[in-house]
């Protein structure tokens, strides 16, 4: 009991030292009060080595060790991921209390929830939107653009119509080209900080997005 009060206390004094040197404080362990130093990714008390539970809206950028940017390094983020994935897999915490078990679940499955975000590139990019502040565009957006709806009714039909896998084939080479075009279009946007282009572009890649799902669904064998 003692012990745990001296641990609050101090945590109280350098939480006010870190408010009087403008450093907002970390919480206390859950464990053993000891405080701790904020962040968006997994954390070990120093005092008692519990796993603390993880921050209330993380920057998914921060935890996987990535720029805020819509150009990423796969090859990083994929060894961020595994290490990550590493400390706090559920397997690791099998004889640790219950509330330590439980923040492994949710560290990973925040963790396969980030890595899966920023490597898909549309993902990626409306969550970028999302930490500005702009709302994703409707797919109403692109009514406008009736040379981009009719290419895309076209390859509905396409779809529709395919009857063989070298048909399926094509159309998924086309789908392929027209995203990677997109992606480097949403990269440019993102680059000179162009937000409103960024977020045209994007309505469009939903709408290839879709196309990729009902094609996949066309291979699957009945």
């Amino acid at each position: 009991m003692r012990a745990a009060l001296r641990a609050r206390l101090g945590w109280a004094r350098r939480a006010l030292r870190g408010a009087a040197l403008g450093r907002a404080p970390g919480p206390p362990c859950w464990s053993c009060g000891v405080a701790l130093p904020a962040g968006d990714g997994p954390r070990f008390c120093p005092g008692c080595q519990a796993l603390q539970p993880p921050a209330p809206r993380p920057d998914l950028f921060r935890l996987m060790d990535c720029d805020r940017s819509f150009r990423i390094d796969a090859q990083q983020l994929q060894r961020r991921f595994r290490s990550l994935q590493r400390a706090v897999h559920p397997d690791r915490f099998g004889q640790r209390p219950p509330k330590e078990q439980f923040y492994s679940e949710q560290h990973s499955s925040l963790i396969n929830k980030a890595y899966q975000t920023l490597l898909n590139p549309l993902s990626r990019g409306l969550y970028l939107l999302e930490l500005s502040g702009v709302e994703p565009a409707q797919e109403t957006d692109c009514d406008a653009d009736s040379v981009f709806l009719m290419e895309i009714m076209e390859i509905n039909e396409k779809l529709a119509e395919a009857k063989n896998e070298d048909s399926l084939e094509e159309i998924e080479t086309l789908i392929k080209v027209k995203q990677e075009e997109l992606t480097k279009e949403v990269t440019a946007a993102f680059e000179r900080d162009d937000l409103e282009e960024a977020k045209k572009l994007l309505a469009k890649m939903k709408y290839f997005a879709n196309l990729e799902d009902k094609l996949k669904a066309k291979k699957v064998p009945s």
